[in-house]
């Protein structure tokens, strides 16, 4: 029988510890010694499967809850936390960084935990002393928002099976030749929760996208939103009045920093289960199969924009009706993360921008084109990644709006099911893009478009020689 990763070692302890087993008893329930276990459980051991299965049995849990890699991104944080001046002395290197993220996963959480007060915190000492002043403090780092949604998505996979269930009985209820269309969302609010919805058009000077006035039991929807964003506001808030219960219980499960957290996370499911409205799993699964996750076919099959089936194809993680498992990442042009999500391996960065090769920045030179690539990381792992610049903004004309880009890939594993593989040569090397994570936390020396000298290592200037970057003097 073949032996599983070593790694898997740290989370049988975690297991066994939760429960309460001493190590001496679970070794004997094993038939195993508890030096051996011992050397299991501290990733010095790997373990067979044949183990596996005993160790699963004892514990009560099933093996996915061992093999799944569920903290894609702890150990990239971890990097950038301590890429911070206040640690600089310490010399923490990326091995050090690896075994605490895989013997303590718990701790490494805690850290970053830590480390999202203090940046906080800094922000806002550092935005109290620009108001004093008046002057702007340049070595401020930029702050992004949506890590908690994020890490609360991570956690559930993107995959909340009650609101699932949920959509699918609206679905039914409200389906137009296999559609959701706009006026069955608006008459399915009136006759079932007595809510009106009118499209009005904002005064001058005061523009809103939606607002709900709860007393009057009427929802103003701008008219200067597209009608795929008033299809979803018209089904988010379908969940509002019929899903707050099982939304409320996914919310308990976390332990949020602060209430504003936990409200922008509330918005999220609300939007997550007015998109499964729009498009239900079991049609949407079926049809994302049909066109091999073709966005902009699944666009018109369901009336819906392109970020939505974006976002909608990372949320395909039923076990029993499984899609690819995707990363999601919207930027701006300034290189800002306002969404993150990553089930396809990728790490994607919490503390700043990511690598300036990945095409989601490049999208920008050709607006509205989907552009595809084979990206390679630096420890060999190759992805498929798409990418597309979409429009946000007032509907109107002389209104300027902002442009945002969507990346979208998966592992390269799964090019024959996507289609945006059919043009590109998985294995040919020359084409393949060396991406990393970030600039800090990247080990490529050969990178002429490095903003930072890599972790790794020690940073200094040779006057006389200089590689393809200042930070790389080999």
């Amino acid at each position: 029988m073949s032996q599983l990763d070593t790694r898997i070692g740290p989370k049988i302890k975690a297991f066994r510890r939760q429960l309460g087993i001493q190590a001496n008893k679970l070794a004997d329930q094993l038939n195993i010694s508890p030096s051996y276990l011992t050397l299991i459980e501290g990733g010095k051991r790997k373990i067979d499967a044949d183990l596996l299965i005993k160790i699963c049995e004892e514990l009560k849990i099933e093996i996915s809850d061992l093999t799944t890699k569920a903290d894609l991104n702890l150990e990239n944080n971890i990097s950038e936390l301590l890429d911070d001046q206040l640690f600089e002395d310490l010399d923490i290197l990326g091995p050090e960084v690896r075994d605490l993220v895989n013997t303590n996963p718990k701790i490494a959480r805690a850290l970053i935990k830590l480390g999202d007060n203090y940046k906080k915190k800094d922000h806002q000492i550092v935005a109290e002393v620009e108001n004093l002043s008046g002057k702007i403090i340049d070595s401020r780092k930029a702050a992004f928002p949506g890590e908690v949604i994020s890490d609360f998505l991570q956690e559930h996979k993107n995959y909340f099976p009650k609101l699932e269930e949920f959509a699918n009985t609206i679905f039914d209820k409200v389906k137009q030749n296999n559609r959701t269309r706009y006026i069955s969302l608006c008459n399915f609010l009136k006759s079932e929760y007595n809510i009106i919805v009118k499209d009005i058009i904002p005064d001058e000077g005061k523009p809103f996208s939606k607002i709900y006035k709860s007393k009057k039991k009427e929802l103003l929807l701008s008219d200067y939103l597209s009608l795929e964003t008033k299809k979803l506001y018209a089904a988010a808030q379908i969940a509002q009045e019929g899903a707050s219960k099982d939304i409320e219980k996914y919310l308990s499960s976390f332990n949020f920093p602060s209430s504003e957290s936990k409200k922008l996370t509330k918005v999220a499911l609300l939007n997550y289960c007015g998109a499964a409205i729009l498009m239900p799993y079991k049609l949407f699964h079926s049809e994302c199969k049909e066109l091999k996750y073709d966005l902009e076919l699944l666009q018109n099959t369901f009336a819906t924009s392109f970020e939505q089936v974006a976002h909608r194809v990372t949320c395909l993680q039923d076990p029993k009706l499984p899609g690819i498992p995707f990363h999601f990442l919207r930027v701006d042009v300034a290189g800002n993360i306002s969404k993150r999500f990553s089930l396809s391996g990728i790490e994607i960065p919490r503390y700043g921008g990511a690598c300036p090769r990945w095409n989601v920045y490049s999208a920008f030179s050709r607006p509205g084109v989907i552009q595809a690539a084979v990206s390679k990381m630096s420890n060999g792992e190759k992805y498929v990644c798409i990418a597309k610049t979409v429009e946000k903004g007032v509907g109107r004309y002389g209104q300027k709006k902002s442009m945002l880009s969507i990346g979208l890939g998966c592992q390269a594993k799964y090019a024959k099911d996507f289609i945006y593989t059919e043009n590109l040569d998985i294995n040919d090397k020359k084409s393949e893009l060396p991406i990393g994570v970030s600039c800090r936390t990247c080990d490529r020396l050969d990178c002429s478009q490095r903003a930072f000298p890599p972790l790794h290592k020690k940073f200094d200037v040779d006057i006389n020689n200089r590689g393809v970057s200042v930070y790389v003097n080999e």
